[in-house]
């Protein structure tokens, strides 16, 4: 056999487990953007699962108050029936305002505020959203991997070939970026 053609043999072969390998991480990688994301989902259905229960013992004390609860109930429906995930995101966004506005109504009533369930829920709440923070950091650092494995030579031939797309980051809205009014 030539030695031109074993070369081109050898070359053909490493081009395929490139292309094999290549394309076997950027599945990997996919799969784990969507793991990440359905770590979020079960700390976001934790969270939609308390909320009835934090606006019903906020309703018992604040029965004039109906336009926060409503926003908040109103917020939760979004998100049940967001489908993808930017949707989703967007939906978490407007619910995690609403929350901060109930629980800002809360400090308007001292006996709230000193009631076993609320404080309960409250608590379970703020674990949560502990929760979800970590499960977005996680989520976000998995994109960026992914992303960068999308967008950078010589991985990006791979992935156009095969029509791999960018995912979206876990974006804080504009509510959440500004700073926090402190008053005493």
């Amino acid at each position: 056999m030539p030695i031109w053609l074993i070369i081109v043999i050898v070359v053909l072969v490493l081009l395929v487990l490139f292309v094999v390998s290549t394309y076997n991480s950027l599945i990997t990688l996919r799969n784990r953007v969507k793991d990440q994301w359905s770590q979020i989902d079960v700390q976001l259905k934790r969270r939609f699962d308390l909320i009835p229960n934090l606006v019903n013992t906020v309703k018992g004390y604040a029965k004039h108050e109906s336009e926060t609860l409503e926003a908040v109930i109103k917020a939760r429906n979004t998100y049940t029936s967001a489908v993808t995930p930017t949707e989703k995101m967007d939906a978490n966004n407007v619910l995690t305002n609403a929350m901060s506005k109930l629980f800002a109504l809360a400090e308007s009533y001292p006996d709230l505020k000193a009631n076993t369930n609320f404080l309960q829920l409250q608590s379970e709440l703020q674990d949560t959203e502990n929760k979800i923070a970590m499960a977005r950091q996680f989520y976000n650092d998995t994109v960026l991997t992914y992303n960068n494995k999308v967008q950078m030579v010589p991985s990006n031939i791979v992935a156009s070939l095969f029509k791999f797309t960018k995912e979206a980051f876990f974006e804080a809205n504009e509510a959440e970026r500004e700073n926090v009014k402190v008053e005493f």
